[in-house]
């Protein structure tokens, strides 16, 4: 009965738009006073839900990000995608995809890469007489890469709570961030053709050099971060402090970040970490009061009660996933979720690095749906439209993201191909 209690204050605290960490700490800090446990076991839960060494790399990301967004390499990269793209029939739609996935290896974040990159290309598509639903729809599904293409967060959260190598599951993690790309592109050819009013953009050789020139350095962040995550020279958090240096630099020789920026960098990337931070907790203590109800005992029988094969195990899980992710943060649902499902997921032979790639895409699929995707609301603010207008341009370009999970389910051994020639 107190378990039912529990979901049900859940469920209503969420359907009120209470934020997730709090939905989930009051009710979990409830149960646990009718329980007769103090509030101090259950502050040294939470505390130590944090105490993970994976975890560590999250604040140097998220700043990592925050400086990139900050310092203009958005601008660069745009300037120089459009340079090389614009003059293509739809190149503004290839320029939104081809940015995203450059800013991608800097970011880690979809809210980050849609809010930087919206406030760009959203106008610059407006003008070029493209409607507004396509710029709205390919700048929000291709702000999903970024969770997917490491460095990413989303992959730091699951690493943590799997305890397996963050290198393998970034390896694992290019193929389907670049197929993701190249599904969206798709998109944009096939719309593209019923826009009869785009303006194409002038080409012209000087410019693609000179903006050439100036993305030359950019570029090289993630060689450094990723060529020495592969290559085993750094740890994902040494590598995310190089990152942060070698950005910093970058920004102020550029003259894009001054001294009296970095306040403002340090505030945002305290906001974003302790968000992060706050929903890993709480989720965790949730989690620890669902072992102790013996859900995941429950639910393991139910998986297997259901099936022995392992692609509709993993069909299950990506449906679960993407239910979840409509309603919920995926940082919450992965540290929630991710200690149940694992030993299930042994059971039925699934390796776990694919796992994560599996519920990572699903899962932010999820910041584009309603109620809670989160990019929607963002870009909803950026282009001063509604949500629902943002949800009906997304529509098209998620079929190839669907497509993509029906890929993993049906070839898992190909997101092992990288890590297995990277001897990760």
């Amino acid at each position: 009965m107190n378990l039912l209690l529990l979901s049900l204050a859940i469920i209503v605290l969420l359907a009120l738009r209470v934020p997730v960490a709090f939905s989930f700490l009051g009710p979990c800090l409830g149960y646990l006073l009718l329980d007769g446990q103090s509030l101090g076991s259950s502050l040294r839960l939470v505390v130590n839900a944090t105490a993970s060494f994976p975890l560590l790399a999250v604040p140097l990301f998220v700043l990592l990000g925050v400086l990139a967004s900050r310092g203009g390499i958005a601008d660069l990269l745009f300037d120089f995608a459009l340079a090389v793209l614009g003059r293509v029939r739809g190149g503004l739609g290839y320029v939104s995809v081809g940015v995203s996935l450059g800013f991608s290896w800097m970011s880690g974040s979809a809210v980050a890469d849609a809010a930087a990159l919206g406030k760009i290309q959203i106008p610059a598509m407006l003008r070029a007489g493209y409607p507004l639903r396509f710029g709205l729809g390919v700048t929000g599904a291709a702000a999903l890469i970024a969770p997917v293409m490491p460095p990413s967060i989303p992959a730091v959260i699951y690493a943590g709570a799997a305890a397996v190598s963050t290198g393998a599951l970034f390896a694992a993690s290019v193929i389907p961030a670049l197929l993701m790309a190249a599904g969206l592109c798709v998109v944009v050819f096939v719309l593209v053709r019923r826009m009869p009013g785009i303006v194409p953009v002038g080409f012209s050789w000087a410019r693609v050099r000179e903006t050439g020139r100036r993305v030359i350095a950019p570029i090289g962040a993630p060689v450094i971060i990723l060529g020495g995550i592969l290559t085993g020279a750094f740890t994902p958090t040494e590598a995310a402090a190089v990152g942060v240096a070698y950005i910093l630099v970058l920004g102020f020789a550029y003259r894009r970040l001054h001294v009296r920026d970095l306040p403002g960098v340090l505030a945002e990337t305290v906001v974003t970490t302790a968000g992060i931070m706050l929903i890993v907790s709480s989720a965790s203590l949730l989690g620890y009061i669902l072992a102790r109800e013996q859900v995941p005992q429950a639910l393991t029988e139910g998986f297997f009660g259901l099936t022995d094969d392992p692609t509709v195990f993993m069909v299950l899980v990506a449906l679960l996933m993407l239910i979840l992710g409509t309603v919920v943060d995926p940082t919450a649902v992965l540290v929630l979720v991710v200690p149940i499902l694992l030993p299930i997921s042994s059971g039925f032979g699934v390796d776990p690095i694919v796992l994560g790639v599996l519920m990572i895409v699903s899962l932010m699929i999820g910041l584009l749906t309603p109620p809670v995707g989160t990019v929607l609301y963002v870009l909803s603010a950026v282009a001063r439209t509604r949500v629902g207008e943002v949800f009906r341009g997304s529509l098209p370009f998620i079929v190839p993201l669907l497509l993509l999970l029906v890929g993993i389910i049906a070839f898992p051994d190909a997101v092992m191909w990288l890590p297995r020639e990277l001897g990760l």
